[in-house]
């Protein structure tokens, strides 16, 4: 079991080694996450810009489901196939 282990530490090494320095900060930020899951909790929310376009996509979305015609969940598990 702990050969098991030596041998995926040692194959994460050499992925993140492989990464782009574009992505190491999105690994660094996710083993943070998965080290201390409350630091995620905690971190500060953050704030993009509302272009006017991007509120008005919004407030079409929000009207097209005040008509019931949002895509119910289940279906979309069923389309990635993550439905029991």
């Amino acid at each position: 079991m702990t050969q098991d282990i030596g041998k995926e530490k040692k194959q994460a090494h050499e992925l993140i080694e492989r990464l782009p320095p574009t992505q190491l900060s999105a690994v660094v930020g996710l083993l943070e996450a998965m080290l201390d899951p409350s630091a995620l909790a905690n971190a500060p929310a953050e704030e993009e810009e509302i272009t006017p376009e991007n509120a008005a996509a919004m407030d079409r979305a929000r009207e097209s489901l005040a008509r019931g015609e949002g895509i119910p969940h289940e279906e979309i598990l069923r389309e990635f196939g993550l439905s029991k």
